[in-house]
């Protein structure tokens, strides 16, 4: 930029003409600029350049001072803030399903499963990342939308194991129990939260987090999505009770087994805003350690849609049986989308009739994933029939757009 030359004084521009110049450029063209001078330089973190802050970290180490100069830059002021958090690569003898298996198959014996310290090292690491994140905006009170993901591969996929490496990273839970304090705090900061999603994070959010919340914060929470399978026994991180404070809200993502009849009647009172998308998640582990008998009937999903007319579901299933789905998929249900991503059980042909016949007018997304090494079963399509019930499902479903089966 021919601006920038010494011979016409770029130093010497006011910054808010340097701002102003800074929000015309893409974010490469910022930083070539800023390169002009220590004046401009200065200019390239304030708050009107930096509304959002959407970044994907790798679990690495080297992952770490870029992430402390970006939260310590922007922390304090950044509206919307989104983290993703993935492996850097998966430990050999560690990682996926075979190791899951291992381990269970280790337990089964009456032995602790082998631990492996490149695990041991990527969860330290996460812990770190995550410390680093929540500690910058702790006291941001600008913040309107929060986002967390964690990797689903490590931290969902591999159950227990999970928390036996927990145990050894952080064997007295302090570095938890501080996580969870600053995600509580940033909570009780917030005065202007809109959006709180946090998926997979490992034991942030905890049942009482969102207490933390100020009920005028809680009454205008437009998205909200809880979604944390390390929680114990039959312990939920939303009650039906805490549900009726967020009375604005048009989004929603919780485990299937939290999302009880009572919570879909709250949802279907006429105070509470018609709701527009419903995200649930159903884990063959949640089922095990919690029941299916409050899960919404029929009618509950009737008296919903009365009241949310434009609603769409998305489920998300991870190793459920055959029977529990057809137990889950009442009739009434406005699906959408549906993803089933299979490690043990495969889906049935059952499963998929059911799909076919009863949200051929809603259903747009269908798809299946498999890392099962014996592939023979998958999908599990083999009743006796005429034709493949995917070709069925493929012809009824006339909304559809996306038919994915990856194995």
């Amino acid at each position: 930029m021919s601006v920038c030359g010494e011979a016409v004084g770029a130093g010497s521009l006011p910054s808010e003409l340097v701002v102003h110049i800074f929000s015309f450029l893409a974010g490469p063209d910022r930083l070539r600029a800023s390169a002009a001078c220590s004046h401009w330089r200065e200019c390239l973190f304030y708050p009107a350049l930096w509304p959002r802050l959407r970044l994907s970290l790798r679990v690495s180490p080297a992952e770490r001072p870029r992430l402390e100069f970006l939260m310590r830059k922007c922390g304090w002021f950044v509206r919307e803030l989104r983290v993703q958090f993935a492996a850097d690569n998966y430990p050999s003898g560690g990682g996926g399903a075979a190791a899951a298996g291992e381990g269970a198959a280790a337990a089964g014996d009456g032995e602790a499963p082998p631990l492996c310290p490149r695990w041991l090292d990527l969860l330290r690491t996460y812990l770190e990342l995550v410390l680093c994140v929540l500690s910058s905006v702790r006291n941001n009170r600008n913040l309107q939308k929060l986002s967390l993901f964690g990797d689903i591969s490590i931290l969902q996929q591999h159950g227990s194991i999970s928390n036996t490496y927990l145990g050894k990273v952080d064997p007295d839970g302090k570095k938890i129990k501080q996580i969870q304090q600053l995600f509580e705090e940033i909570l009780g900061n917030s005065r202007q939260l809109k959006w709180l999603s946090c998926g997979f994070m490992l034991q942030i959010v905890t049942p009482t987090s969102l207490s933390s919340l100020s009920n005028p914060i809680a009454n205008t929470m437009e998205h909200l999505s809880l979604l944390d399978n390390h929680i114990p026994g039959n312990t939920t991180l939303i009650t039906a009770v805490e549900l009726e404070r967020f009375v604005n809200l048009r989004s929603l993502a919780l485990d299937f087994c939290d999302f009880t009849a009572e919570m879909a009647r709250v949802l279907a009172d006429s105070n509470h805003v018609p709701l527009h998308r419903l995200s649930l998640l159903v884990h063959s582990v949640s089922i095990m350690h919690k029941s299916l008998d409050n899960m919404p009937e029929d009618e509950n999903w009737k008296a919903l849609t009365r009241n949310s007319t434009n609603l769409r579901v998305y489920i998300m299933a991870f190793d459920v049986k055959s029977d529990d789905m057809l137990r889950i998929l009442k009739p009434s249900i406005p699906l959408e989308r549906i993803h089933f991503d299979s490690y043990i059980t495969c889906v049935s042909g059952a499963v998929v009739d059911l799909i076919s016949r009863q949200y051929d007018k809603f259903l747009t997304h269908f798809i299946l994933m498999n890392d099962v090494i014996d592939m023979s079963g998958f999908p599990d399509l083999s009743d006796n029939r005429n034709e493949d019930p995917l070709v069925l499902l493929a012809w009824r479903c006339t909304r559809l757009s996306l038919l994915a089966v990856h194995g």
